[in-house]
């Protein structure tokens, strides 16, 4: 992994996210997450393999039923990718999807602890995104640019630490199902939503976990709050990568670009959902997310008529 003058590898999970190119491009290491599908284990991203194909079957299958559970990334997995790196003379970034979502960021800092007594002058540093999908994704890119810049890797975790509270990462389901399934709200309140057609919008809160900022009724509403989020909460749009997932509703994403465009983004990156978060989200998941005010819940402005009676705060799970 060379980089023009970067002086340290980068390492993602695979929920951050990238796209093939951004990987290639920006000289990231990836280490994915296994999800199983009917009891059938896969790689959530693999080198080579077009993640489009892989998601497209994947969202398809749990659209009929599939039973989708996932799994950490373990210390192991994480020594096993790094090493190379750390034989090679180089330090390491890893950077990892929110603690306050899963685990693996305790599964990376144990790696970086046992790894620095076999390596003692290399460093390998951890951050915690607190973010997922391409929320993660952007730390890694941004992290990408500033050491090609010549930047430290300690002053790139540096810069994560400092600005992930304000990388905003918003986003609306399609079906409840998927939230119930996977621990982060109760059949009650899956069923009471589907009758009523509520469609919540959720986003990433201060302490890293994820938290219902308001419930719209029909898709169009909760798309529409997306927007409205952006519009009121981000800082200098035309400066900053805008990043668009979605979990096959492309039209609906493509769709979304052009209003955040409207609002001033220049640059924007857009892929399918990351599997490993999306196996919890669903099929018709769409996030936006982009850097702005600080995201603490005195700071980002709420939507007009924002209601929280409904869902609160999502079930925090540990599970991927």
């Amino acid at each position: 992994m060379e980089a023009k003058m970067r002086t340290f590898d980068i390492f993602v999970d695979s929920a951050a996210n990238l796209t093939a190119e951004m990987i290639k491009e920006n000289n990231i290491g990836v280490v994915s997450y296994i999800c199983s599908v009917n009891g059938v284990d896969m790689e959530c991203y693999e080198d080579g393999v077009p993640f489009v194909e892989t998601a497209k079957k994947f969202y398809n299958a749990m659209r009929e039923g599939a039973e989708t559970k996932t799994t950490l990334v373990n210390a192991a997995k994480i020594m096993d990718a790094v090493t190379p790196s750390l034989e090679a003379g180089k330090d390491v970034l890893f950077i990892t999807i929110s603690a306050g979502i899963s685990g693996t960021y305790n599964q990376a800092v144990t790696a970086a602890e046992a790894l620095k007594e076999k390596f003692p002058e290399r460093k390998m540093l951890v951050a915690d995104s607190f973010n997922a999908a391409l929320g993660e994704g952007l730390c890694a890119l941004y992290a990408a640019r500033l050491g090609d810049m010549g930047e430290s890797v300690d002053a790139c975790k540096q810069w994560i630490d400092n600005n992930k509270m304000n990388l905003h990462g918003i986003f609306t389901v399609d079906s409840l199902k998927y939230l119930k399934r996977g621990g982060r709200i109760s059949a009650l309140v899956a069923v009471a939503g589907t009758i009523l057609n509520i469609k919540p919008v959720l986003h990433g809160d201060e302490n890293g976990h994820l938290s219902v900022l308001c419930n719209e009724r029909g898709r169009k509403k909760s798309i529409a709050k997306l927007v409205e989020l952006f519009r009121d909460n981000v800082i200098d749009p035309e400066n900053q990568i805008v990043a668009i997932s979605h979990a096959d509703c492309e039209a609906e994403a493509l769709e979304l670009a052009e209003k955040v465009k409207a609002l001033g983004a220049k640059e924007i990156v857009m892929n399918y959902y990351d599997i490993c978060t999306g196996a919890h989200a669903g099929p018709g998941t769409l996030a936006l997310f982009f850097l702005g005010k600080s995201r603490d819940k005195n700071s980002v402005k709420q939507p007009a008529g924002a209601k929280r009676g409904w869902f609160g705060k999502a079930k925090n799970s540990n599970k991927s």
